[in-house]
């Protein structure tokens, strides 16, 4: 009886496997099974691609069964045979995704992932609606543009979509990628994918308010919308949402938000807010995430202290709140987190010392801890976290020996310790370190003569920063040649000669010397073991005088960041190697031509050969050097044209030709150059008419023709102007005439818009070297005047807003409309001979600086409403013909009589002679009230620098002398005890504790 159970069980088993087998054969339909082939054939694979893993399709084939099912990525149900999922993702698909794709004809398709492959940029084709059945939607990074079809919305069945471009939480791809795919009303493509539990639009541009109706999809388990553009306040009961475990909204500047006090509904697991708004304290509910894993929330505006309820995050492995404003001592509670690998606290106010209870984080690989006001006289929490990779806790005020027991730290590569008060033999001390690659000892008073040996014996250092130190290096070593170094920083080390050892690195590729007090010529010896290595050289602001044998051909031949600006060469142009990018040789004592080899160097991106003696005609081809973006060559002896040929893919930005002595006119091809950002011609013998054609290169913020020959009218020759970006216009002392520019500046769009002013930010250009993640900056400068004075703006303020029209010969009145420009700061009309009134409207120009109408032919009275500009520092309107009462308060009580000389009609202080018949001009009321005057009020936005005395900063002052790190506040006094105030900034940068 068993035997024959056994036997039907068998047959039983048998017949079902025949039956499946059979059933098997005939899955796959024929429309389905051709459509998966059209989809194939619509597309190449290219498995060079990063992407590429493994191309799926290269098993597709219509053999004899055609059973798609069985195809690699398709699935298919196993009672109809119809095709439900189908996975490509990684496939290594190339090409151009077609409006009428196959893949529309899959009508039963629950599940679509084409993941990481390469669409070329094409449109997301519409027919989405087709798939009625679609539940899972894997778009993400491969390469769509244009607008998200809206169809798609109409798939109520979605539980997961994601059109996201790649997303790596520790980086900020918008650095590199562009937002290529759009949604223009993500509100109303939500509303009816009410089952959503995953949702990553992350780089798609959104531009937009969160929109609202996401806090009622209670099913939300995952929701990323990084990098979108979003705008405005993040709901707080999105932190609500009782299924929602990853949240991420990084990368969204415009976009504001805190954290509920209370309430927390969610069980999150991830939560990334870097890079956006969020402000206000940490609430101590934030403690109640048991199952939290990961807070990200670094560059933001968090304030207050650290709740020492984060203890209780007991899953936390990663946890970053770098770059905000937090304050107070890190909580003892922290030595709870023991699953921390990754901690981030750099750049914030932190005090007090290190909790000695950090040695039980023992599974820490990375500790930064930088640019905080942290203290403490003891490193020994340090030796336990022997799993630390990073360690960075420059920038505080650690004063401690150094411990021998650092050895026990066998996996660290990376090591900083700059700008603390260690002392003790910290090279000895790092000796065993066989795993370190890099190490920064920057601005750690050591001193006296350091033993290269130490050095070389960590055989895997690749990257050593020892500046601001006062050191020398031993002249005796040994296996100089086994190092792997490849960066080397020695800048402002009071070195006197070039370190020796540095000529038998062979592995070396940046080299900075800066700031030292090298003398004599530039050794050739120097490169002798890393002529072929060597990327990026950096001799500048030392007292060098030339090249060995005065051999100024450099055999670097991968040479691409060579600056030896600011020294006292004095030899003809040192010929740069062809693959050079970057060439900055300013603030020297250079002669002769510049020959037309330099056109050889065919990557030049910048060329900045400012402030020598050199001189001769231009090489005709520097207008031609495509990737050319800088050309600085101000304040030398070149004659003749300026080049004529610039191409059509001219690449320059910055063109400064300044105080030469070039002739002729402004080259028409300049129009070519549809980049271009500043043009500065000042100070040549050029003999033109006003160049009307520059209103086409609208990036165009800086023009500067002053002290020239340029002549004739601007106004009657006017068509069609616009000069969209401009901030800075001077074409002073030259012959134009005619009617006073009115149109000229009603095209100035930028100057009416109050934008930028609550950070400080210059005008600069940026160049990336090939090969490197290095990006080169260079501000523009320019010399404007100011009350009859020069003055040298090194770095130009984006807020910096100017108008200089003086020394010309314009005539007529000055028009109303100049009140539209309301974002001025300097504004001067002298010299002219402009006649009618001061036009009220002045008054509009609220953060006007520096006013000057002397030498016209003005009359009538000063309008009493320019009493209301109180940043006005600067204001003369002398030898004119004004009558009638000087207004007074405010900055008006502050200007000399010489602002006023020579208008016979004038009358009130500061002149002698006073008002009669009652015309004396009542005080303005003030605009300002400041309650406390121990109040510091600057924070970064020019509106409301306050100053109870009556005397308003300008932007020559404030901007100029302090360098500010846009995430800290720094305070000005605005009382009466102002020389206190000045003292504590001035101690602060002394200390170096808030330059950025």
């Amino acid at each position: 009886m068993a035997a024959l159970s056994l036997y039907l069980l068998l047959t039983w088993i048998f017949l079902l496997s025949l039956f499946r087998t059979r059933f098997a054969e005939v899955l796959c339909h024929a429309d389905e099974s051709s459509a998966l082939m059209e989809f194939k054939r619509s597309f190449r694979t290219d498995t060079t691609d990063w992407r590429c893993i493994y191309p799926k399709v290269h098993s597709w084939s219509l053999d004899e069964s055609g059973d798609c099912c069985s195809w690699d990525g398709v699935e298919c149900d196993e009672v109809t045979g119809r095709v439900i999922a189908l996975n490509l993702s990684s496939s290594c698909l190339s090409g151009t995704m077609s409006p009428n794709t196959t893949l529309f004809r899959l009508v039963h398709m629950e599940s679509l992932n084409l993941a990481f492959n390469s669409f070329n940029f094409s449109s997301i084709p519409y027919g989405f609606g087709n798939l009625s059945k679609l539940q899972y939607l894997n778009l993400s990074y491969s390469e769509f543009s244009g607008e998200i079809p809206l169809d798609i919305s109409q798939l109520s069945k979605l539980v997961s979509v994601d059109l996201s471009t790649y997303w790596d939480e520790t980086l900020r791809p918008r650095n590199v990628l562009m937002r290529t795919l759009h949604m223009p009303n993500m509100g109303g493509f939500v509303h009816n994918l009410t089952g959503l539990k995953e949702l990553d639009l992350s780089l798609v541009s959104l531009l937009s308010p969160f929109p609202p109706i996401l806090a009622n999809f209670s099913s939300l388990t995952l929701l990323k919308l990084a990098s979108c553009g979003l705008n405005g306040n993040f709901p707080v009961s999105i932190f609500k949402l009782p299924n929602l475990e990853v949240l991420s909204v990084a990368d969204n500047s415009n976009l504001f938000g805190f954290f509920p006090k209370t309430h927390w509904g969610s069980p999150l697991k991830s939560l990334y807010l870097s890079y956006t708004n969020f402000s206000g304290e940490i609430p101590t509910s934030i403690g109640n995430l048991s199952l939290l894993n990961e807070l990200r929330a670094g560059s933001c505006y968090f304030s207050g202290s650290l709740p020492s309820s984060m203890g209780n995050l007991s899953h936390l492995t990663i946890l970053e709140l770098h770059g905000n404003n937090l304050q107070g001592q890190i909580p003892i509670s922290f030595a709870n987190l023991t699953h921390l690998s990754v901690l981030r606290l750099f750049h914030n106010n932190l005090q007090g010392p290190v909790p000695v209870s950090f040695s039980n984080l023992t599974q820490l690989s990375e500790l930064q801890l930088s640019y905080n006001n942290l203290s403490g006289d003891s490193l020994e929490w340090v030796v336990n976290l022997t799993k630390l990779t990073d360690l960075t806790i420059s920038g505080n005020w650690l004063s401690s020996g150094f411990p021998s027991s650092f050895e026990n730290l066998k996996q660290l590569f990376h090591l900083d310790l700059s700008g603390n008060n260690l002392h003790g033999d910290i090279l000895g001390a790092l000796r065993n370190l066989k795993d370190l690659e890099e190490l920064h000892l920057e601005s750690l008073n050591l001193n006296g003569v350091l033993d290269v040996n130490d050095l070389f014996t960590l055989k895997n250092l690749r990257w050593l920063v020892l500046s601001n130190n006062s050191i020398s290096f031993t002249k005796s070593f040994i296996n100089a040649t086994m190092s792997e170094l490849i960066y080397l920083e020695l800048d402002s080390c009071n070195l006197t000669e070039f370190p020796q050892f540095i000529g038998y690195l062979s592995e070396l590729q940046e080299l900075s010397l800066r700031h030292n007090i090298i003398q004599g010529t530039i050794p050739r010896w120097m490169w002798n073991n890393s002529k072929e290595s060597l990327r990026h050289v950096d001799l500048s602001h030392n007292l060098l005088t030339g090249f060995e044998n005065n051999q100024t051909n450099l055999s670097l031949p991968n040479l691409n960041y060579l600056d030896i600006s600011s020294n006292l060469l004095k030899t003809t142009l040192p010929v740069p190697p062809p693959s050079v990018t970057v060439y900055i040789i300013s603030n020297n004592f250079l002669f002769g031509e510049v020959p037309k080899s330099i056109c050889e160097v065919s990557s030049l991106t910048m060329l900045d050969l400012s402030n020598n003696n050199l001189n001769g005609t231009l090489p005709p081809c520097l207008g031609s050097i495509h990737p050319l973006s800088l050309l600085n060559l101000a304040r030398n002896k070149f004659d003749g044209m300026i080049p004529h040929v610039y191409l059509d893919d001219c690449a320059l930005r910055m063109i400064d030709l300044r105080e030469n002595q070039l002739s002729g006119i402004v080259p028409r091809s300049l129009g070519n150059c549809r980049m271009l950002e500043y043009l500065n011609l000042g100070d040549n013998q050029i003999n033109d008419t006003f160049p009307f054609w520059l209103s086409e290169l609208t990036y165009l913020k800086v023009i500067g023709l002053r002290s020239n020959n340029f002549h004739g009218p601007i106004e009657s020759k006017l068509s069609q102007l616009n000069f969209t970006s401009l901030h800075i216009l001077d074409i002073s002392n030259n012959s134009f005439n005619g009617e006073f520019p009115s149109n000229l500046l009603k095209s100035c769009h930028a100057m009416k818009v109050m934008v930028g002013q609550d950070k400080l930010t210059y005008l600069d250009i940026f160049a990336s070297l090939p090969n490197t993640s290095l990006i080169i900056s260079r501000t523009y400068a320019m010399q404007l005047t100011n009350k009859g004075m020069k003055r040298e703006y090194v770095k130009i303020p984006d807020v910096l807003i100017a108008i200089d029209l003086s020394n010309n010969k314009f005539e007529g009145f000055i028009p109303e409309l100049i009140g539209d420009l309301e974002s001025l700061r300097m504004l001067n009309l002298s010299n002219n001979l402009l006649n009618g009134s001061i036009p009220p409207s002045l008054a509009n120009l609220t953060v006007l600086e520096a006013l000057d109408l002397s030498r016209n032919n003005l009359v009538g009275e000063i309008p009493q409403q320019l009493a209301r500009l109180t940043f006005l520092s600067v204001f003369s309107i002398s030898h004119n013909h004004l009558s009638g009462p000087i207004p007074h308060g405010t900055q008006f009580d502050t200007f000399e009589s010489s602002s006023f000389a020579m208008n016979n009609g004038l009358c009130g202080s500061p002149l002698p002679n006073k008002c009669t018949n009652g015309e004396d001009a009542p005080p303005p009321p003030s605009s300002f009230k400041v309650d406390n005057e121990e109040e510091c009020l600057f924070n970064l936005d020019w509106r409301i620098v306050l100053i109870s005395t009556g005397v308003g900063f300008s932007v020559g002052i404030v901007i100029e002398n302090l360098i500010i790190d846009e995430k800290r506040m720094w305070f000005l006094c605005c009382s009466k005890k102002m020389a206190k105030g000045w003292k504590k900034v001035r101690k602060a940068l002394a200390d170096k504790k808030l330059c950025s």
